[in-house]
């Protein structure tokens, strides 16, 4: 398990509180046959803003995620790891496309490098006819000073399909402190090349460049 306070919950570049803080939770079942399952949860406020502007109301608070996946080794080092996560946003029945998502993914690990492909098999996060968007990122982690601090990157690319004026790419650099018996802190900058005026909601810009900091707890 993992519990989290974020300065912002933005995913793949884009905010997801509208700028304010977000507090997380994670719970994470790993088997040693490679197989796991887990569950992820976090207020959100990009639903409410939306629904505001369209001149109705929802009364979403969270996002609640579903997931679970096979990890294996393919060849010396070398993780495949493949799986299915699905978003659900509660009582968000009051839009006409559901925020509701549902991904399959694929990703290899070696070493400090990850690269992973995820693909929606039908309408994704409120985008009508959005079978088939993708999201393809690497990552990198790389340890300091025996694994006390983990220097972070990140690159991905958005592709939403049937709306690609939407599509865009976003970067994050950061860094992760360890200070043992589970709590780490760190921050990272995140940026994007997101059209502003398309993500701009109630006069703010949600995928507008800016650091976001943290601080969790494994137990």
């Amino acid at each position: 398990g993992k519990v989290a306070l974020y300065s912002e919950y933005e995913y793949r570049g884009i905010s997801q509180t509208s700028e304010k803080p977000a507090g997380q939770l994670n719970l994470d079942y790993g088997h040693s046959s490679g197989f796991y399952f887990g569950t992820f949860v976090s207020n959100v406020k990009w639903l409410k803003d939306t629904a505001e502007v369209g001149g109705f109301s929802t009364s979403n608070k969270i996002e609640w995620d579903i997931y679970a996946g096979y990890k294996f080794e393919v060849a010396k080092d070398l993780l495949l790891d493949v799986g299915y996560l699905h978003y659900e946003y509660p009582s968000s029945g009051t839009f006409a496309v559901s925020p509701n998502t549902d991904e399959v993914y694929a990703g290899l690990t070696y070493g400090m490098f990850n690269v992973k492909y995820s693909y929606s098999t039908g309408d994704i996060f409120g985008f009508a006819n959005g079978k088939g968007s993708t999201f393809i990122e690497g990552n990198v982690a790389v340890p300091l000073m025996d694994g006390k601090v983990t220097l972070t990157g990140h690159i991905g690319h958005q592709k939403f399909k049937n709306n690609d004026d939407f599509s865009y790419t976003v970067y994050k650099v950061g860094a992760v402190y360890d200070f043992g018996g589970g709590l780490t802190a760190g921050g990272y900058y995140k940026g994007t090349d997101a059209e502003e005026a398309l993500w701009t909601v109630k006069g703010r810009d949600w995928s507008k460049d800016r650091l976001v900091a943290f601080v969790a707890y494994a137990f």
